[in-house]
């Protein structure tokens, strides 16, 4: 009975509609969006690139996201720079961090969406 990979993710929003809009313009994600070439886009979900998934509960106390907030996405990406550039050109904040990045384990940049959850984007080691 193996688990193939995530399904989805459920969230709760204020606004579900504007919600999804904007991270299917900002970062091309959501219904209908496909990152694998050639791939087919379909009505209700978002096909994906194969690649790894890091699945790991953290501590109540930590401060690694805010402590309102019960969960962070984490999107693996590619082309990093260019994503930060897209994003910082259409107004949104982008945080990173030297310490965050390590040869081993790869780049990461932080945004939060327009309700404020928080958005890490990592791109892989190559």
């Amino acid at each position: 009975m193996p688990v193939l990979g995530i399904g989805g993710l459920f969230f709760r929003s204020h606004d579900p509609d504007a919600l999804s809009a904007w991270y299917k313009t900002h970062l091309g994600i959501g219904a209908g969006c496909v990152s694998t070439p050639g791939g087919t886009p379909d009505e209700w979900s978002w096909t994906t690139q194969g690649g790894p998934v890091v699945f790991a509960p953290f501590k109540a106390d930590t401060d690694y996201f805010a402590a309102d907030k019960q969960f962070m996405l984490n999107l693996r990406v590619s082309e990093i720079d260019a994503l930060i550039a897209s994003l910082t050109a259409a107004g949104i904040a982008v945080e990173t961090k030297a310490e965050w990045d390590d040869p081993s384990t790869g780049r990461f940049a932080r945004i939060h969406d327009p309700e404020g959850n928080a958005v890490e984007l990592w791109q892989p080691p190559a």
